[in-house]
């Protein structure tokens, strides 16, 4: 199966990352490179982007689509948790912008056998990483109705997570969940008829919150973002789109504590904490895919860009 992706919010990314041609950029969700090949395209020499992903499908997509850059891209299989050991191997200090798409690729949703979706009867996988050990599979045939509800209610907003949870844990006890279907089928026979009728697919929460879990996904995001700023080199900038609400608050919450990150009380006339500012949050509001995008890509109708600047030193 080809690896298609189409790239999120691309002009408003190229506009908000103000690219140098001289500059080195860091695309921590390399994906297909879609992004990666327009910041490329306004790169001269000396302009550098270095790509990370920890989907092996992606990267190779990624090298050939890139192939024609030559030495101005590196292409490196991590995750963009380690940026900073990944910039430290290839001896960069410092860098003029980062781009984060999260999420999960066209690909990855519509390519069965990667389990992430609830549309089509497959193995329950979810890895985004296949390296990795842990599948939605181990999570949910050994994980407990207490840790099985948390991840429902907190990864996925789920209402009726401890009645999903406790379902999953009944019929595991008969036989293992294998597939896409088996998780589906408990999750359409716990929600009352009444509350399947609204809010779309009952299957996208339960999903999205056992390959949040699985693949670590705000933990990584919410370690990662201090470390990015800090990379920065002053005037640099950091592009976040998010795709539901709980990624959102992550970023705008560290935009803002970057911009403001005093601690002393308000009645203080002055500051004696002695924390300075990192910068300034350039995305007062969010900003959304336009009515064009929306009309030739549904899949963009959840995506916020948000997008801070490092303080000029």
């Amino acid at each position: 199966m080809k690896f298609e992706h189409t790239s999120v919010l691309l002009e408003e990314v190229l506009d908000n990352l103000a690219i140098r041609p001289d500059g080195i950029y860091v695309d921590g969700t390399l994906g297909g490179g879609g992004h990666s090949y327009h910041i490329l395209e306004r790169l001269t020499e000396g302009g550098r982007l270095i790509g990370i992903d920890q989907d092996t499908d992606a990267i190779a997509a990624a090298g050939e689509r890139l192939a024609q850059f030559g030495d101005a891209v590196t292409i490196v299989h991590d995750n963009y948790e380690n940026i900073a050991g990944v910039l430290s191997d290839l001896s960069i200090r410092k860098v003029n912008g980062i781009l984060l798409d999260l999420g999960v690729s066209s690909y990855q949703l519509d390519n069965p056998e990667r389990g992430f979706t609830y549309r089509t009867d497959a193995p329950l996988d979810m890895r985004m990483d296949r390296s990795s050990s842990l599948t939605a599979r181990e999570i949910v045939n050994t994980y407990s109705a207490e840790e099985l509800t948390r991840i429902l209610r907190e990864y996925g907003e789920e209402k009726c997570a401890a009645r999903i949870a406790a379902n999953i844990v009944k019929r595991r006890a008969i036989s293992p969940l294998e597939t896409t279907g088996d998780l589906s089928e408990i999750v359409r026979a716990s929600i009352p008829a009444k509350m399947r009728e609204k809010g779309g697919n009952p299957d996208k929460r339960t999903f999205q919150a056992i390959r949040i879990a699985c693949n670590r996904e705000l933990d990584v995001l919410r370690d990662s973002l201090d470390t990015m700023i800090d990379l920065l080199a002053p005037g640099g900038r950091l592009c976040v789109i998010t795709f539901h609400s709980l990624e959102d608050r992550i970023v705008k919450n560290a935009f803002r504590r970057a911009e403001k990150p005093c601690t002393c009380p308000p009645e203080f006339p002055v500051c004696v904490c002695g924390k300075k500012s990192k910068g300034t949050v350039v995305t007062r509001k969010a900003i959304a895919p336009s009515a064009h995008e929306l009309e030739v890509n549904r899949r963009s109708a959840s995506a916020k860009l948000r997008v801070f600047e490092r303080a000029e030193i």
